[in-house]
Formats: structure tokens, sequence, C-alpha cells
């Protein structure tokens, strides 16, 4: 006889086996508003195709078996050899080789290469974030390579590869490769020019041996690693290969892999170098200069990853409001419960709108652009990786006890959000580099005042946030001690610029009200209620 009692009723089905590109409108908006028209329709199929595995219970499965089964670190064999490994789960490899496959580490030689990169990298981290690293790192990698016209001819071409080769082997006879990055150490951390590693010249032009410890060093099963070390030049940029060009291993000793809150099926590491063969790359005493490209393109990807985390916890929630009834009716359809669900769809809306013209800016060719990319990044990144942990905070509560439920997925969300805020640089790091952008070129300064002021006249809130603006960076003085506060600011006056010109009207007026006009609380849920949030919440939802 069947018990009666374990009955289920009530509950929301799996939000599983739909396509997670087209389901987001203002993601697939921006895809068609930003690539060339006659890349369009080749973009939307592959993108969708993307979407689709994305959404599937095969990928979403692997997500939780990378998860569940974290990386192990093997520093010796069984005989007593070291090498320095890392053994990662089969659903691992798959993930990446996945985001591999799709050209999530080739944007630079392809048209329209940024905007179809960055809008794979957010469907595609929304199956799982971890991997998402070595993918930014390679990725990003290629310009600072590029500084050297003879590494780039060596290496970029298996760095834009779409073939994902494990395992550690000489490089040249693999046809895909990934990179990580080593900055950071022990004395300094975010300030890199306290760096003590040692880079040695030996006779071959732009051969050194580094000594030294690096306190953070993302993806150590890498191919190779662009790592800062003090040159008799000064501080400067190498490139560290795992294994040599006649096969053998490269000294890069993993003292131990991080023990993280989130991000838990990706290794960070601890690692030492002892007489470590590099090649220089750019000039000496240059270091951070050549490095700052790659910098600035994973700190875009730390954007984008906030929204992808953003836009994964908004569809959990309208979904599983959707289908749970409480108090007479669908969850969905209750005032307040509206309320938060729109704020929520509002934040994660703004996010995935900046982060795509951010993209489209790397796509474009003006100065006009590179300038705008100058103070944008940073602010953007200040501010989007910042309102990821509440957004997947409140996105759990929506669900109540469910959600704070492991085999829900919103506690490894949760984990996961506050990871792009201190990667590339936390908080305070970006808020000075915008402070000294806005000291340095005025040139970023005017191209970020021309693309806000695209809007202008088109809502009241948004011309009186840019005036209240204008009059904050009108005074330099005491700058660093507010300068969280300008950035903030900056950042909101962007997104509202954006969502006035290309958002539907129901969605810019709930941000210009909100976030510009004032009149909104400090917790989600607290938007006007005389707006049309229906709308706003029914956009949001993810069709399955």
């Amino acid at each position: 006889m069947a018990a009666t009692t374990h009955t289920v009723t009530n509950q929301a089905p799996p939000l599983v086996e739909y396509d997670v590109f087209t389901s987001d409108r203002a993601l697939s908006e921006g895809v068609e508003r930003h690539v060339a028209p006659e890349l369009a329709e080749e973009v939307r199929e592959e993108l969708a195709s993307l979407g689709r595995t994305a959404g599937s219970v095969q990928a979403q499965e692997w997500g939780v078996l990378a998860n569940e089964n974290p990386p192990k670190l093997r520093t010796h064999d069984r005989y007593g050899h070291r090498i320095d490994e890392v053994e990662f789960h089969p659903a691992w490899h798959r993930l990446l080789g996945k985001a591999v496959a799709a050209g999530l580490t080739d944007a630079w030689g392809r048209p329209g290469g940024h905007v179809r990169r960055a809008a794979g990298f957010l469907v595609w981290t929304q199956a799982e974030a971890g991997h998402g690293c070595p993918v930014s790192m390679t990725h990003a990698a290629v310009p600072a390579l590029r500084t050297d016209p003879a590494l780039a001819a060596e290496w970029e071409p298996r760095l834009t590869s779409h073939v994902y080769e494990e395992g550690l082997t000489t490089p040249s006879l693999k046809a895909g490769a990934l990179f990580g990055m080593g900055m950071t150490e022990k004395q300094g951390g975010s300030d890199v020019r306290a760096n003590t590693t040692n880079a040695e010249p030996l006779a071959g032009e732009g051969e050194y041996l580094l000594t030294g410890h690096k306190w953070f060093c993302s993806a150590p099963m890498c191919d190779g690693f662009l790592v800062l070390a003090q040159a008799p030049g000064g501080l400067s940029c190498f490139l560290v290969p795992r294994v040599l060009a006649d096969g053998t291993r490269n000294v890069f000793r993993i003292q131990r892999l991080k023990d993280k809150l989130g991000n838990r099926s990706n290794a960070s590491s601890e690692v030492e170098f002892d007489g470590t063969w590099a090649r220089l790359v750019g000039e000496e005493g240059r270091g951070v200069r050549t490095i700052i490209e790659m910098v600035a393109a994973t700190r875009l990807d730390c954007v984008i990853g906030s929204a992808a985390l953003m836009r994964q916890s908004v569809a959990q929630a309208t979904h599983h409001a959707a289908y749970r009834s409480a108090f007479g009716g669908k969850l969905i359809d209750k005032p307040l419960m509206r309320n938060v669900l729109a704020d929520l769809a509002l934040e994660s809306e703004a996010a995935t709108t900046l982060a795509m013209r951010l993209a489209a800016a790397y796509d474009s060719d003006s100065e006009q652009d590179r300038a705008f990319l100058r103070l944008a990044v940073p602010a953007a990144k200040y501010w989007v990786t910042k309102r990821c942990t509440p957004v997947a905070a409140e996105a759990l509560e929506c669900l109540g006890g469910n959600g704070y439920v492991e085999e829900s997925g919103m506690p490894r969300l949760l984990r996961e959000s506050p990871l792009n805020s201190i990667w590339e640089g936390s908080g305070n790091v970006q808020a000075l580099d915008v402070l000294r952008a806005l000291q340095r070129e005025p040139q970023a300064l005017n191209a970020f005042l021309t693309e806000i002021g695209q809007a202008r006249g088109a809502d009241h809130r948004l011309d009186g946030a840019i005036k209240d603006l204008l009059t904050e960076l009108a005074d330099l003085g005491g700058m660093e001690g507010r300068a969280r506060r300008v950035v903030e600011r900056m950042a909101l006056v962007l997104q509202g610029s954006l969502l006035v010109r290309w958002a539907p009207p129901e969605v810019a007026d709930a941000f210009c009200a909100s976030r510009l006009g004032g009149d909104w609380g400090t917790a989600f849920g607290t938007l006007p209620h005389s707006l049309d949030l229906a709308a706003v919440v029914e956009r949001a939802r993810a069709e399955v």
C-alpha cells in the first residue's frame, strides 16, 4: 500500500531542459543590439545551442558533481617523484571542454568576438561558475602576450583554440592550452609592487630564473602562467610554462590548495618558484603596464560572472514563485512577493545590460569606446559584483526553507556570489582605480559623460542623478574618502542611462524611480507599488 503521507504536492518542478539564452530577454536583446546584422542569425543559433546545453539535466549534474568532488593536490607520484598535479572529477573536464569548444576563450580575432563570447560566458556560467576561472584567464592573457609578437605567435593559436586537452605535456604538442595568473604575494596582496619574487637573467635573450612564493595562483593545472617578479630593471611580467620545450617539467611547486568559501570546483593554490624558467613578456620594469590589459579583461569577466549568478538566482526565484501556492494563490501573483521578484529582476537586467555594453565597447575600434572602458570597467566591477551577494541571498529566501537546502542549488549560488567582488582587486582597489583615472585621464571622463548623456532628457530622475554626479565630480578634493560613494553613483547612472535607452519602459521606470529617484527602501521588495511590477516579473521569468 502506498504511503499517502508521502504524496508530494505544491512543489515547483526543477528548472531544467530550457534554453538559458533565449529565455533571458535582457541578454538576447543585448546580443541583438550589439552584433552586426549579418552575424545575428549565426550568433543567435550559436548561443541558443549553448543555452540549451546549459539548461540541460546533464550540464546541471556536471555542476553538482564538480562541486561535490573538489580538486585534489598530488604533489608526488607513487615512487616519490615530485609531480605537482591537480586531479579533477570528470565533470570538471566536461564543463571546461564545453566552454572551450563554445569559443569562450576565443574573442580577440573573430567578428563580434567579445559580445558573443561575453554572452556565452554569461550563459555557461549558469551551469557552473568555478571552471570559468581558467576560461577567463586564458581569454584575458591574449592582449598581454601581444606585447611580444613572437610569444603571441607561439601561444595565441593554442589559447584561442576550440579544442580542450587535459593533462600536462610539451606545449607544442597540444592543440589547445589554458593560462593562469600569479600576481599576489603574502606580504603585498593587491599591492603587487611590494612583490619579492626575484627574476635572474640568463644568457638566452628574454630568459630568466624565478625564485619566490605566490600566495594566490589561480588554476595551477594550466599550461602556462603570467606572473610578476622583480627583475634588475624593476617589476616585470613573465610567462611561466608548466612543461618546457624539451618535455621536462618546469619547477612549479604547489604548496597547497586553498580551502575556499565557494568556488569549490576550481583549484586556487600557493606555489613556489625555485629556479623556475620564465620568459620576459614586454619590457623589464613595465610588468604592471604589460599585465594590466589582462587584468582589465578579467575584471570585465567578474562583471559578466556576477550578472550570470544574479540571472540564475532570479530565474530560480521566479520559477519557484510561478508554481508555489500560498495563502490562496500563486506566490508570483501576491503583491508583496511580486515586489521582491521585480526588484531582483531590475538588478539582474541592469547588470546584464551593462555587461553587454562593455563587451560591445571591446569589439569597437573607436578611441571613444577605449576611453569609456577605462572608467566603466572598474566602476562596473565595483558595483555589479557587490550587488551579487544580496541578490543571491534574497532569491534564496524566495524559495523559503527549500532554498536553504543544498539540493536546490541556491546555497552554491550564494557561496559563489562574493567571489567576483574580491577577485582581480576588491572594492577599494576598484574605487581607487576609478579615482586614478579621473585624476590622470580626462578623456576617460569625457567618454563616460558622453555615454550617459545619450539618455539625457528621457527621464527626469536620470537627469537629476546626472546633475548630482557632476557636482560630486567637480570637486576631487578629499575624494579618496568618498570614492566608493562616487563610484557607486557612476555605476547607477550608467545603468540607468542604458536602461532608459534600451529596456522596456516599465523596467526603466522602476529602475529610475528606485535607484535614482530615491523611492526605495533598504531591502529588496520596497519598490513603489504604483509601478507595473507584473510586467517586470513576467519579463524575468525563464520560459520552460
